[in-house]
């Protein structure tokens, strides 16, 4: 008689990009099982995208609560419980996991799209808030990518209601857009996706990881990782920043998490936080480790500093981070970059019905 359970080992996996394609992994197609290690499903992504500059992105996944976890490449996927919990099928989000301190600088084109991709896709979903000015100058750099040089013969009255690239998008926005665009003249798509990238990395919260926690009389703030630190919102404003170099321990029990910091006089100070549950601050700690760990300074600067940021791991739980730090990235000579005869194959953005001119 068949059996109609299905095979423990069979795996169904949707990878959603950041241009909104998705990539299918299954057992039958690319041999991927529950046993296969994540750095493999990681590989198979980087592959399909031509990607080299590797290290900055990585692919996230919700569990049945909606916490988000990154995969972890060491790990099978049968060890990432929360996800086999979800399925099947599985989904995957593909998305920058360590923001450059400076996308300009990428080696690659290829590497700043995705960023592109990303930071867009920040602000468009109110991860990334800007100015009115600020939204005008990256939505036109956004239509220049799309469309090219403005056409008052293709582009009519109206074309960039087309797009969206802010929550809650105003007609005002467009129109300032639309008078942008127009000086654009002559700006390939790399160039006009690099000149976004100059813009928003300057963005106060460009590439900051928040996580909510709380603080005395149960406060509400938010830690955000960044680059250069960790820093700490309430309210929506800046109470606190500090900097990878000088924070010498990240440590966690149950629900308390700890942030030690070397001040100036060289007395350690520590800060303590209240995370919703175990899970949340288990997760803010990992993250923590590895923020610190990629974006960490000069392995040759031998002062007392370094000897105290080298307790950093002495904690009572053990994860590392096993990619290449920042600072390797860009001085890894092992692979010329940028790669010769490069082509990059754009997606076009989602659009919608032109908003009627209203009399």
């Amino acid at each position: 008689m068949g059996c109609f359970c299905a095979v423990p080992e069979e795996f169904y996996c949707e990878i959603l990009l950041l241009d909104e394609s998705k990539l299918t992994l299954t057992t039958q197609q690319q041999g991927i099982k529950k046993s296969t290690k994540g750095s493999v499903v990681l590989g198979y992504v980087f592959r399909h995208l031509n990607l080299v500059e590797i290290d900055y992105f990585g692919l996230r996944y919700c569990d049945r609560s909606h916490q988000t976890y990154w995969l972890d490449p060491a790990k099978t996927l049968a060890e990432h419980k929360e996800l086999i919990n979800t399925g099947p099928p599985y989904t995957l989000y593909f998305g920058i996991k360590f923001y450059a301190e400076d996308p300009c600088k990428l080696k690659e084109e290829i590497t700043r799209y995705q960023f592109f991709l990303q930071v867009k896709q920040d602000v468009l979903q109110g991860r990334l808030p800007c100015p009115v000015n600020t939204a005008a100058q990256l939505g036109a750099y956004i239509i220049q990518s799309e469309l090219g040089d403005y056409d008052p013969y293709k582009h009519t009255t109206g074309y960039v209601s087309e797009y969206r690239f802010v929550p809650d998008q105003k007609e005002e926005l467009e129109d300032a857009i639309e008078r942008i665009h127009k000086t654009l003249m002559g700006q390939v798509p790399a160039e006009a996706e690099a000149n976004y990238l100059g813009v928003a990395k300057s963005l106060e919260m460009y590439g900051v990881d928040l996580h909510p926690v709380y603080g005395e009389n149960k406060s509400e703030y938010f830690l955000g990782l960044t680059p250069i630190g960790v820093v700490v919102y309430k309210n929506k404003k800046q109470v606190g920043k500090y900097f990878w170099p000088r924070i010498t321990k990240v440590h966690f029990k149950e629900t308390q998490f700890e942030l030690r910091v070397l001040g100036k006089d060289c007395n350690e100070t520590s800060f303590f936080f209240e995370a919703r549950n175990k899970i949340t601050c288990k997760h803010l700690w990992k993250c923590c480790v590895e923020h610190h760990t990629f974006f960490r300074m000069p392995e040759n600067e031998s002062n007392s500093l370094s000897r105290k940021v080298s307790k950093f791991g002495s904690i009572g739980y053990k994860h590392r981070y096993s990619g290449k730090t920042s600072l390797r990235m860009t001085r890894d000579p092992s692979v010329q970059l940028p790669r010769p005869d490069q082509s990059i194959e754009r997606s076009r953005s989602k659009t919608y019905p032109k908003r009627t001119q209203q009399t």
